[in-house]
């Protein structure tokens, strides 16, 4: 099998594709057949706009909250035209402030104003946890210095989830617990294993961890917090174990993106397999394991053979050092990548790469993520730039977008989790 002429082009492509192949609008129209008109639709997270959107054309005129994310300027997400009757609420990802302090108030207040045995759709998308915030046990200053810690610490999203349930009065089946209607919720899945109690730290599940747990996080991660550890210690009541009046379905996910972006390359000539969707873990150490799995593809023809597109997905993580520039997981991976594969006699021959996250907007960097091609190094090298010492600096947003080989989506309306690929001739 020949590989296409323009690998660069195909995997843009297949990002691209998968966008649309699993978009919320589609994963959702399903769930939505057979079932009764809700009596309120809540829509919270980066595809909430979308999802209401679904939502909407199923059950017109629906009385209809949607809290999603701003972006930069305030941007909204792509999606559906919302009607007027809707309410839409903008608060900010990943620091919560203010505005998800109002969010999360008014969805109890919506929630619970339902009569007794009435129903509410809750669509749930990844990004939820700062979307609506309701800090408990701490002030709203000392949650978004916890969070941004928690961030920079290298804890993965359950870890962060585990301490942001345990200082909530939303999250971890709360909002659930807050009305007498019965709550049906369908989620998107941006978290390794698609455990619903970790997506938009489930607001609207029951929580199988304690306070004890999230005082284990912090321990973990040698994070003082001393008002968290005294509110975790205090006796308060935990978040509810169980929730009789709550039902809840995952409808896509990280391996419903790579599905996708791997039949879109097989379809255009390229064999594509897809490692697996559950990668988590620093980004440089993941870096370095596919880098070893493409030493072993060019050497020795396994696991597979070249040309050959190599997918995989998952979740990684950066731990932060002071004075770091801009970037995240996915621009880390690439330039750690990059560095990588540098050293190795092949270097980058034969390869094309992308690894972006599927919301479109990287950590701190505007972008969604960064190509790598053969020449990627040489053109750096032309530059002056010196790719360590940008990984080094956590700075690889600049680096990448001196070489013009970022990818820009403006917010994509998804949070299906990170997608890698790599493709070798």
């Amino acid at each position: 099998m020949n590989a296409p002429s323009d690998l660069r082009a195909l995997l843009r492509g297949a990002f691209l594709h998968a966008l649309e192949a699993a978009s919320p609008a589609r994963l959702l129209e399903p769930a939505l057949q057979d079932r009764p008109a809700p009596d309120l639709i809540l829509a919270v997270g980066k595809a909430s706009v979308p999802m209401a959107g679904a939502a909407l054309n199923a059950f017109p005129g629906v009385p209809t909250l949607v809290v999603t994310p701003r972006g930069p300027a305030g941007q909204a997400p792509p999606g559906h035209a919302l009607p007027a009757h809707a309410e839409v609420l903008f608060a900010p990802h990943p620091v919560p402030d203010a505005a998800s302090e109002h969010a999360a108030r008014r969805a109890l207040a919506r929630l619970g104003a339902i009569r007794a045995g009435g129903r509410a759709l809750v669509l749930i998308s990844g990004g939820g946890s700062a979307l609506l915030s309701l800090p408990r046990g701490v002030t709203l200053a000392q949650k978004q210095a916890l969070t941004r810690d928690l961030l920079a610490s290298g804890a993965d999203i359950h870890e962060i989830n585990t301490v942001r349930r345990h200082l909530s009065g939303v999250k971890g089946g709360q909002l659930a617990a807050a009305t007498r209607a019965h709550v049906h919720s369908l989620i998107l899945s941006d978290v390794v294993g698609d455990v619903p109690a970790v997506i938009a730290s489930g607001p609207t599940v029951p929580d199988p961890t304690t306070h004890a747990d999230a005082l284990a996080v912090l321990d973990r991660h040698g994070l003082p917090a001393p008002e968290a550890r005294a509110h975790l210690r205090s006796g308060a009541p935990d978040t509810p174990g169980d929730l009789p009046n709550a039902t809840w379905q995952i409808i896509g996910s990280n391996r419903t993106f790579l599905e996708a972006a791997r039949a879109f390359i097989e379809a255009r000539g390229l064999r594509a397999v897809i490692l697996g969707d559950t990668f988590t873990g620093e980004a440089r150490s993941l870096a370095a394991f596919h880098a070893s799995v493409i030493h072993s593809v060019r050497t020795h023809g396994t696991p597979l053979t070249p040309p050959v597109a190599v997918l995989s997905g998952g979740e990684a993580t950066v731990t932060l050092t002071p004075g770091a520039g801009r970037g995240g997981r996915n621009l880390e991976f690439a330039l750690a990548l990059l560095t990588e594969l540098g050293e190795t006699g092949p270097g980058l021959r034969g390869l094309h790469a992308l690894s972006a996250g599927t919301d479109g907007q990287d950590g701190s960097s505007p972008a969604a993520g960064a190509f790598l091609t053969p020449d990627s190094l040489t053109r750096a090298g032309h530059l002056g730039l010196d790719p360590r010492d940008f990984l080094r600096r956590h700075d690889s947003h600049a680096f990448f977008e001196a070489l013009g080989d970022t990818l820009h989506t403006g917010l994509t309306g998804h949070n299906l989790n990170d997608f890698r690929a790599v493709a070798l001739t």
